[in-house]
């Protein structure tokens, strides 16, 4: 794939420069964030023109945008896993009236969405799920059972759930894709996690015969499986290229603070910085060429791989650089008060979570060997 400067891209950008700069919000919430972006059509940049309230833009348009959001410290969007993730999945498999339902809330902004995959135990292994959904007349289902580090729950109107619809089925067969209202009191509770960081982005949401539409299971009873693995492929697209524009302002941060604090004196830190520069320009040029379809079928599995180790390696270092006052707090910080973690802390501590979710380390290398290597597949245990 070529970036070079071409007049019309060159112009898009900086489009997408000015307006934001115009219109990054002082206080405002993220859902009304969310109504502002899709008003000014920046939402939905890579979908078909077919009516949906979107404007459209060119592959190479949708990472200028990515890359200026980036840039521009615009607040972190709510409406993303609705607009790059299931928007994607119900252009490839939806119904029409699925496409004509839902794809223009989400490009207005309007309505939001938290996905529904992991469970208690069946978290890697999402095939092991036991989540309930029973057709209880024509055009109703009841799902029961429990999604847990469901992100946004707390914010969401609508979640995609992934559920057993034939009981007697196992592992991946017998699974539908439902959408599933989240206004639903007494049927669906969401309760926040508190992470190491003190902050709760994670939930777990408990669904106790949650009512869900007949109409609304993507791509027809039994076919939830494929479903979701075609949605799982959609999640790393041009949103890595924005993603790896907030790495640089990290490791930009580390540098300029090893050089502070005389860090960047010792040997091994300056060669491991240098090393995460050098990777995270890999990165870079290796997400494009997968953008361009130039990379293999596990490319996806090896971009999670590359880029959650790096980012540990990176808050391992933003402590190291600090010295003591890495591992200490504020130093006006008092018992009577919160414990607030200054930036690299809370680098150190999530980046700690980056080889977990969004599928292990572990899950992402069994992927790689059985699906492109040929390799044996991974014993698994009895049958339960």
């Amino acid at each position: 794939m070529e970036f070079g400067p071409d007049p019309e891209d060159q112009a898009f950008r900086s489009e997408a420069r000015a307006w934001l700069q115009a219109n990054l919000p002082v206080r405002t919430t993220r859902r009304d964030w969310e109504r502002t972006l899709g008003r000014a059509g920046w939402i939905g940049l890579g979908w078909p023109e077919d009516g949906h309230g979107n404007r459209r833009a060119t592959l190479t348009q949708q990472v200028a945008w990515a890359e200026e959001y980036a840039r521009s410290g615009a607040p972190p969007r709510s409406g993303h896993i609705g607009e790059n993730l299931l928007a994607p999945t119900l252009l490839a498999h939806g119904a029409p009236g699925q496409k004509s339902r839902f794809l223009p809330p989400i490009a207005r902004g309007e309505e939001l969405w938290c996905q529904g995959y992991s469970e208690p135990g069946a978290g890697s292994d999402l095939a092991g799920l036991r989540t309930t959904a029973v057709r209880d007349t024509p055009d109703t289902y009841r799902v029961t059972g429990q999604k847990i580090w469901t992100s946004l729950a707390h914010e969401a109107d609508w979640c995609f759930v992934l559920a057993r619809t034939d009981p007697a089925a196992r592992r991946h067969h017998g699974l539908s894709f439902l959408l599933v209202p989240m206004d639903q009191p007494g049927r669906i509770e969401v309760r926040p996690i508190r992470q190491l960081t003190g902050t709760s982005e994670f939930n777990e949401v408990f669904f106790d015969g949650a009512t869900a539409r007949a109409e609304h299971v993507v791509g027809g009873e039994g076919n939830g499986w494929r479903v979701a693995m075609s949605l799982l492929g959609f999640e790393r697209g041009v949103s890595t290229l924005a993603q790896q524009i907030g790495f640089a302002k990290e490791l930009g941060d580390v540098v300029r603070t090893a050089l502070a604090t005389g860090a960047a004196d010792d040997p091994v830190v300056r060669d491991r910085l240098v090393t995460l520069w050098a990777e995270l320009r890999a990165m870079r040029w290796n997400a494009l060429r997968t953008l361009g379809g130039t990379a293999g079928a596990g490319a996806p599995s090896v971009a999670k791989l590359v880029w959650a180790d790096w980012h540990r390696r990176l808050g391992e270092l933003a402590v190291q650089v600090r010295g003591a006052a890495g591992a200490v707090g504020p130093d006006d910080w008092s018992p009577r008060s919160p414990y607030e973690l200054d930036r690299f802390q809370h680098l150190f501590l999530f980046s700690r979570a980056d080889t977990i979710y969004g599928g292990s380390a572990e899950v992402q290398r069994t992927i790689i060997a059985e699906r492109v290597l040929g390799l044996p597949k991974e014993p698994r245990g009895p049958k339960g």
